[in-house]
């Protein structure tokens, strides 16, 4: 009686992972808006061009159009990565050569280290518009605004790199359990990873 009302439970448990799938599919729908912003902001740079544009000025625009389409990248991958991972794998796109080549071999901690990339390639391009800005307003710009996106931006570098540690911290960690349990089999994983740590 015991098993079977465990079997069911574990059951609903791991079905209860399909509950994601519609934030992912909200996920197309927010991809679907970041399209239309870059089409909107890729129309008025067009619109507003002329001879006399200022340099700094179409440097600025396509800094946002390089923004708005590394945003999209994340959005792809956080679907991708994270339907797959938590959800179900994509037999859709088994064997289709425009299967992007980290596709089901970005795990969790991979996932977190795309992310992490993602997010201060983005910075960085805020941070080179602001920059670009302030160079053409002189005294009229606004440092205060500039000072927290820098500090924002080292936030990201720093938990980029705090995250790369740990997961080679872990990595390295599993490959000594490997090599201790190779050595003694006879001792039982648990024990092993008590030892360990």
């Amino acid at each position: 009686m015991m098993t079977s009302l465990e079997h069911a439970l574990e059951r609903g448990l791991f079905a209860s992972r399909w509950l994601l799938a519609p934030m992912y599919v909200g996920l197309i729908a927010g991809l679907g808006l970041v399209s239309v912003k870059f089409f909107t902001e890729l129309w008025h740079l067009i619109a507003e061009f002329s001879l006399e544009t200022e340099a700094d000025d179409i440097t600025v625009a396509i800094l946002s159009l390089i923004d708005i389409a590394l945003l999209g990248n994340l959005i792809v991958i956080v679907i991708f990565a994270g339907y797959e991972n938590f959800v179900s794998k994509m037999e859709a796109a088994k064997g289709n050569e425009d299967r992007p080549s980290w596709m089901g071999h970005v795990d969790f901690s991979g996932l977190k280290m795309k992310l992490i990339g993602s997010l201060v390639a983005i910075s960085v391009i805020l941070l080179l518009k602001d920059f670009v800005a302030i160079d053409g307003k002189g005294e009229d710009a606004d440092y205060t605004s500039v000072a927290w996106r820098i500090g924002l931006h080292m936030t990201f570098v720093v938990s980029g790199l705090l995250f790369a540690i740990m997961d080679y911290w872990g990595a390295k960690r599993q490959v000594l359990l490997a090599t201790a349990h190779d050595k003694h089999p006879e001792v039982e994983d648990a024990e092993l990873d008590r030892v360990g740590t």
